[in-house]
């Protein structure tokens, strides 16, 4: 009997110091990561600080408004509109979704009524095509010469160039 109850305490003690071991490291563990977080988060808050100082700054500069992205008609200067997303069912499979920015260079001064008409003739082509003709490079590559194609004879030779922001297909 007493060899028994020695083996069921040698049995209990191997089991009982790995969870102390467990413990122990989960201590250590927990206390390295906080002193870890206590030292880096002050270097943080003060790059964050310091981002939103230059932002003010950029702010005032540019007339009390910080510039987010390019803005949808920008200044006469480089003739730039940005067109507002396009999103559309293709052709076939009906299922199929896709997305579209898209911007514009005018010679001389945008146009919005004309980039509103361009805008809306995108949408009625990209409505026309199927997921086949827009597999991969070249399928891109032929959307984007076909939509260059129509800004061109919409715009009777205004808008010098079509710039695509974003293409996704889901």
């Amino acid at each position: 009997m007493e060899e028994a109850e020695e083996t069921e305490a040698k049995k209990k003690s191997p089991l009982m110091l790995m969870l102390a071991a467990v413990a122990a490291l989960t201590v250590v563990g927990g206390g390295g990561g906080w002193l870890v977080g206590t030292m880096i988060a002050p270097n943080i808050k003060a790059a964050q600080e310091a981002e939103a100082g230059t932002e003010e700054a950029k702010a005032d500069a540019h007339g009390g408004k910080a510039e987010e992205g390019l803005a949808r008609i920008a200044t006469e200067a480089n003739g730039v509109v940005q067109l507002e997303p396009i999103t559309t069912n293709l052709a076939y499979p009906s299922e199929s979704w896709i997305r579209l920015e898209v911007a514009l260079m005018f010679k001389g001064t945008p146009d919005a009524a004309l980039a509103e008409q361009i805008h809306q003739d995108i949408l009625a082509y990209v409505r026309t095509v199927s997921l086949q003709q827009v597999e991969g490079p070249r399928g891109f590559q032929y959307l984007r010469d076909d939509i260059a194609e129509r800004v061109d004879l919409r715009s009777e030779g205004r808008v010098s160039k079509v710039m695509f922001r974003t293409f996704v297909i889901e």
